[in-house]
């Protein structure tokens, strides 16, 4: 693909083609050095190479970028943490990050681990503490409000079938396979849905609602709230519907949404409250799932699969990459 165009420094910031697909080369770097570490057991090395590549690849990229969803504090390094500056100079930006979501899928060799990224204007994501988000989401191409979060399974189910102009038998509702969830299964099964559960990795699970052959139509349930950010910026770029609460298990969890700028402790955020102004999103598969597929070793290298998507035109494209070791040996390092 040939991409020319230009970043507007003297405007908010622009959905720049090059961007994107330097994004892409985030999110492959990321998947490539996690991929050694598929099915060998230790999350902790595979989420740590992923963190090395991405932060490494993050220094080619021309922006002046702030990480404001991230791994964790400072003094966690060397997590990709809240408030580090990453890039090569340029706009000023906002970072989502998560270079290995789902860690013990990664580990167990199991499907839907990714590599992501996404970019919003200066102040244009939802600050989200690492706390639980209670989540719904569909696809794009739907009346706005047709599901809701306060609603019961059976009642988005019910709406949800009539605007697609299907029985609810045809739907699928993915949520995470947790304790937490047995009520939601429950009443999902009983409306006449089916159901994909899955381990870990619900930004994938969210995204999966918006592409149509991953075969789900919508989302279900408890997750973390920082991916539901990167969920919700992928939707932005779509036109997906989200709606996400977030969850306290204490008053501490509480006082640091607060300090994190939510004054309404009990809101109900929507995808353009997650996820606002020029966005772009980009992920890479590291293990094979319903959207993306793996990182796959071939004699000389690699072949990665990705998808970048561009709130400003809608745009959603598939890449695949493939990458020679014997020129550049250092990419497949974690």
């Amino acid at each position: 693909m040939s991409q020319t165009a230009s970043i507007n420094l003297d405007a908010p910031l622009q959905s720049d083609r090059n961007l994107a697909l330097e994004l892409v080369r985030v999110t492959e770097a990321a998947a490539l050095a996690s991929s050694r570490w598929i099915g060998r057991g230790d999350k902790n090395s595979a989420d740590g190479a992923a963190v090395d590549a991405m932060r490494r690849a993050f220094d080619s990229v021309a922006i002046n970028g702030t990480v404001v969803i991230g791994e964790g504090e400072m003094d966690e390094a060397p997590m990709l943490y809240i408030g580090e500056k990453v890039g090569a100079g340029g706009p000023e930006v906002d970072i989502a990050v998560d270079p290995l979501e789902g860690t013990s899928i990664c580990a167990r060799g199991m499907p839907n681990a990714i590599a992501t990224v996404a970019v919003a204007e200066k102040g244009g994501f939802l600050h989200a503490p690492d706390i639980y988000m209670d989540k719904i989401a569909v696809g794009p191409g739907l009346p706005e409000g047709v599901v809701h979060i306060d609603a019961s399974p059976k009642e988005n189910l019910k709406n949800l079938a009539q605007a697609r102009k299907v029985a609810i038998e045809d739907l699928v509702v993915c949520t995470l396979d947790r304790d937490r969830h047995k009520e939601i299964i429950r009443a999902c099964r009983e409306a006449g849905a089916r159901i994909m559960l899955i381990p870990d990795g619900d930004v994938a699970g969210v995204v999966a609602c918006s592409q149509p052959e991953a075969g789900v139509d919508m989302y279900l349930g408890w997750g973390g709230a920082p991916e539901g950010v990167l969920a919700a910026a992928a939707l932005r770029c779509i036109g997906g519907q989200m709606q996400g609460r977030l969850i306290y298990e204490d008053d501490a969890q509480r006082e640091r949404a607060k300090s994190m700028g939510i004054s309404d402790p009990d809101r109900i955020f929507s995808v353009t409250e997650m996820a606002k102004g020029d966005v772009m999103f980009s992920a890479t598969g590291v293990t094979t799932g319903a959207m993306l597929r793996g990182v796959r070793r071939t004699a000389f290298g690699a072949i990665t699969h990705s998808i970048v998507m561009r709130s400003k035109t809608g745009t959603v494209r598939y890449v695949e990459g493939h990458h020679n070791f014997t020129i550049k040996p250092n990419l497949l390092i974690g």
